[in-house]
């Protein structure tokens, strides 16, 4: 193992086990001047890309009807939790034509694992 690897893996976070499709609830802080908060975002993961440090999930809600994608990296310290609401079942890695539908055609079944 590399100098590299070995700072990377003191950087990586312990988060639960999610996949393209699961309903998830991210936890991250904002910075508004000098105080911090945490907002909720919840939507569906519709990628997942990159690994170990770098690793990415672009998650997608729709809010008064209009759709919004927020990409996260996983292992940042912005982050406060992530949170699996929902295990979706799909046949794709990446559900990008999910961008296309409507809010009602865009659901997805539920897995029963």
């Amino acid at each position: 193992m590399n100098t590299i690897d070995k700072l990377e893996a003191k950087s990586l976070k312990e988060i639960p086990s999610f996949k393209s499709g699961d309903t998830v609830a991210v936890s991250y802080k904002i910075k508004e001047g000098d105080k911090e908060r945490i907002q909720i975002f919840e939507g569906i993961v519709i990628s997942k890309s990159g690994g170990s440090i770098r690793e990415t999930f672009t998650v997608r809600k729709i809010s008064y009807g209009i759709g919004t994608e927020r990409i996260f990296p996983v292992h940042s310290k912005q982050i406060d939790k992530i949170e699996v609401k929902k295990k979706g079942r799909v046949r794709r890695a990446k559900l990008y034509y999910i961008r296309g539908l409507s809010k009602k055609a865009s659901r997805i079944k539920e897995s029963l694992k």
